[in-house]
């Protein structure tokens, strides 16, 4: 019992402890890296050689890549976009019938005039006149709203209701 009260049995008891204490220290710090290290298995994947700068720098590089190709179809749509834009001004956007009867005549409104216009108030005005023996078809330009050649009252009627958007109306001529 003596040893342990001299300088050498305390030093070695305080050594012991320390040894001890050191363990515990090494053996909580192993499994904390061991938990770390599966976590950053769970964030790198297999790839284990590499650190996070590097991940980051990978993720980064993907990023850039991913927003090259968002721009490049973003640009692709947009020049479709305009070009489905221009051809749709092109297609016929107001559009009318009126139904008449150009002699004054009872024959049931068998005469009538279509407007068929684009986005930019161009298009044509048709007419078909019926009569017993015989029928005729005229076909006026329109260009922007206007005609070269005069329009009869019903093509006038057939234009104002497709540029104002109504189905058409019947005028008793």
């Amino acid at each position: 019992m003596g040893e342990l009260t001299s300088i050498q049995g305390i030093v070695a008891l305080a050594a012991a402890g320390v040894g001890l204490v050191a363990l515990i220290l090494a053996i909580v710090l192993a499994v904390k890296v061991r938990r770390l290290r599966s976590a950053q298995v769970q964030v790198l994947g297999d790839a284990g050689d590499l650190d996070l700068v590097e991940h980051a720098a990978r993720l980064e590089q993907g990023f850039v890549a991913l927003r090259d190709w968002v721009d490049e179809t973003a640009t692709g749509i947009e020049s479709r976009m305009v070009a489905a834009e221009s051809r749709i001004d092109g297609c016929v956007a107001y559009r009318s019938v009126v139904r008449y009867d150009a002699y004054g005549e009872m024959s049931g409104r068998q005469s009538s005039s279509i407007a068929l216009l684009d986005a930019h108030r161009s298009g044509v005005v048709l007419s078909s006149i019926l009569h017993r023996e015989n029928a005729r078809v005229y076909v006026k330009p329109v260009v922007e709203g206007a005609s070269e050649l005069e329009l009869s009252p019903e093509e006038q009627e057939a234009m104002a209701a497709a540029l104002e958007g109504r189905a058409g109306s019947s005028i008793d001529a």
